[in-house]
């Protein structure tokens, strides 16, 4: 193989419903790589397109929005909680959240916090909920809450409303705590709830977002957006401790860009949602499935056999999500089709059969 030589070494015929994560990139978003590179920019975010990059996301989430990209979702909820808490400080979270089941404790082992988690039946927090865990503000002996973290959409497909959301950012600052949002799949929210980006964050009270882009169609980045002037220190000094500093930040930000500055996002989502409400729609006519949670955005939880499950994973892939109980999950992306769709549903049918 010469150095300009390259092999495919996956057959790009095969679909699956495992993750939004397991699709490419969109075609929009690579000619806007294509379109960052070439000659010499700045690096380490002094560039052209970060620059132009905040007014982007002011478009969406108001003027007083700072913004600061990051590799990845990991990276991104890290770097926020570790600039709104002190060394003694607690972040209170559903016991379904990312942070606290998928990220392989970094936010405790790298952020240096701690994380108080309550029950979440649906994914979503309360302010009843949260105050299992709002106490002891003033006890050397227990980690200090100051940080409430969500989830939109939440890990469980479900989605709050602004009122929702409001009523929780009110909870926490009236005890001095403030508000991130883990957006991993902040688009696919808006285009379920049929609002602005701003309406149920800016707007509500949230103080700090994690932005996501990769589950959207961008190669890689997310990014790190404080709504609320002043609320963290010294952020580009931890982006930077915590390893999530680009040198070529450019080719995120212009992602963000392709992604932001017209309506690219929303398709993407509302694609994806459309997909999810399909497959929901031709599992439920199948005898031997039942639905777990409500479909509100682009994935579908669902039971059924076990080795029904493991017979289907052979031609499609998809992840078990409580394998003891034969719990399932199956997540649509921008470039899911209804051929993708109707093919699983097909072949849902033929293995229930057998």
């Amino acid at each position: 193989m010469t150095t300009t030589d390259a092999t495919r070494h996956h057959d790009p015929a095969v679909r699956g419903f495992a993750s939004d994560n397991y699709s490419g990139a969109h075609p929009e978003i690579l000619a806007a790589l294509a379109l960052a590179n070439g000659g010499h920019q700045p690096s380490y975010g002094a560039d052209a397109y970060t620059e132009h990059l905040q007014d982007v996301f002011r478009a969406h989430l108001g003027p007083r929005a700072e913004v600061y990209p990051v590799f990845n979702g990991t990276g991104a909820n890290v770097v926020a909680l570790q600039a709104l808490t002190d060394r003694w400080g607690a972040v209170i979270t559903g016991d379904t959240a990312h942070i606290h089941t998928d990220e392989c404790g970094a936010p405790e082992r790298v952020g240096g916090l701690k994380l108080l988690t309550v029950p979440t039946p649906d994914g979503k927090l309360t302010p009843e909920l949260i105050a299992r865990q709002a106490f002891g503000f003033e006890d050397e002996h227990r980690a200090t809450p100051q940080v409430v973290s969500l989830t939109q959409t939440t890990e469980l497909g479900t989605r709050y409303t602004p009122d929702e959301i409001r009523a929780i950012c009110e909870f926490a600052h009236e005890r001095g705590m403030t508000v991130h949002l883990d957006g991993a799949r902040i688009a696919n929210a808006a285009a379920a709830l049929d609002l602005p980006l701003r309406a149920f964050t800016t707007d509500v009270g949230v103080d700090v977002l994690s932005f996501g882009g990769t589950k959207n169609g961008m190669l890689f980045g997310e990014a790190v957006v404080l709504l609320t002037p002043g609320v963290a220190r010294r952020m580009r000094h931890v982006r930077k401790l915590s390893m999530q500093l680009s040198a070529k930040m450019r080719f995120v930000s212009v992602q963000f860009e392709a992604l932001l500055a017209g309506d690219l996002w929303l398709r993407g989502a509302r694609h994806a949602n459309a997909m999810a409400r399909r497959l929901a729609d031709g599992v439920r006519a199948v005898d031997g499935v039942r639905i777990l949670h409500p479909v509100e955005s682009n994935g579908v939880f669902a039971r059924l056999p076990h080795d029904v499950s493991e017979r289907l994973q052979k031609r499609y892939r998809f992840y078990f999500w409580d394998e003891a109980a034969g719990d399932v999950r199956w997540m649509c992306s921008f470039d899911t089709t209804e051929e993708d769709v109707d093919g699983f549903v097909a072949a849902l049918r033929e293995e229930l059969a057998r």
